[in-house]
């Protein structure tokens, strides 16, 4: 992955880990992708000739699932390519921006489902329960073993999180539809294959609305979720050499690296103080998921920025 002017040794040593953390996440997307794929066939072939909206509607569930785990995996690839001089951060904002595109499509989705589930209301059709329960099954397997290969790498990416709270979600509406085709098959109310299909879109569209939030403020270069400004300031004073700091910036280059750019106030005029520190103060703030940092410097008798020097 190429690095900014802002790189420095210490991305060197972790860049290693980071990208078998990036292999391991493609591996994850490109099987997740396989075997929902697979599914979703099943779902809608079995949906159809039962005539079960539960399980069509599941299938169009998964079938967004898919295209959201394909529109991530491409954003993972667009990470990796180098900047050039029209794109100094490369690609890597595209990840971003498909986190946004994968929220519109989920809260689509769900509108589909309840104008289906709404036109059907009037004329509920017969349902073979013991099928839909099989299938269904079979459908919480699936996504309950595909969400487990995204649970190491959720907290450290949006889009990886995405992935598997829909995989998640999927797993839990299966299980849903399991429910129904057995009640369904003692029971013949085939009125709950309707109801069930307005509880899977309530529960995309709850699932979904964070993701919507966030994406959304990311992509307008909000701070991103998890770091705190009054963190970020007790960790760059705690270092002796620093008397203040402010004209903190902090936003999201892609789904899991961030940048800040911030003015910094020495106690006293020795840049050579602060050359000493800096690495370590980059070091800090990158385990507090800050990559990419740029300084402005000034001394404590200045009275105001003409004599500040810049130190990325």
């Amino acid at each position: 992955m190429a690095h900014d002017h802002s790189a420095h040794h210490h991305e060197d040593a972790h860049g290693h880990s980071h990208t078998h953390e990036i292999t391991n996440v493609n591996t994850a997307f490109i099987i997740g992708i396989a075997l929902n794929s697979l599914f979703v066939i099943t779902e809608l072939v079995f949906g159809f000739s039962t005539s079960s909206l539960a399980l069509i509607s599941d299938a169009g569930h998964n079938a967004t699932d898919v295209l959201s785990l394909l529109l991530s995996l491409f954003a993972f690839k667009m990470m990796k390519v180098k900047a050039s001089e029209k794109y100094s951060y490369g690609y890597k904002k595209v990840s971003i921006l498909v986190s946004l595109v994968n929220a519109v499509f989920l809260i689509g989705t769900t509108f589909i489902i309840f104008y289906e589930g709404i036109r059907r209301i009037n004329e509920p059709v017969a349902i073979q329960g013991k099928l839909i329960s099989i299938i269904a099954l079979a459908g919480v397997l699936i996504n309950v073993i595909s969400a487990w290969l995204f649970f190491r790498g959720k907290e450290k990416d949006i889009n990886v999180r995405s992935a598997y709270l829909h995989l998640l979600s999927d797993a839990l509406v299966a299980f849903g539809v399991v429910i129904t085709g057995i009640i369904i098959y003692f029971t013949n109310w085939f009125w709950l294959d309707t109801a069930i299909s307005f509880v899977i879109g309530i529960i995309i569209l709850v699932a979904t609305w964070n993701l919507l939030n966030e994406s959304i403020r990311l992509n307008l270069d909000g701070v991103p979720r998890n770091i705190e400004m009054e963190k970020v300031k007790a960790i760059i004073l705690k270092f002796p050499q620093i008397a203040n700091v402010h004209h903190i910036h902090i936003w999201p280059l892609s789904s899991s690296e961030n940048a800040m750019t911030a003015h910094l106030v020495l106690k006293e005029n020795d840049l050579e103080k602060f050359e000493g520190i800096k690495q370590q103060l980059k070091h800090e703030l990158e385990h507090y998921n800050i990559h990419h940092t740029t300084f402005e410097v000034e001394a404590n008798a200045c009275k105001d920025d003409s004599c500040a020097l810049n130190m990325s």
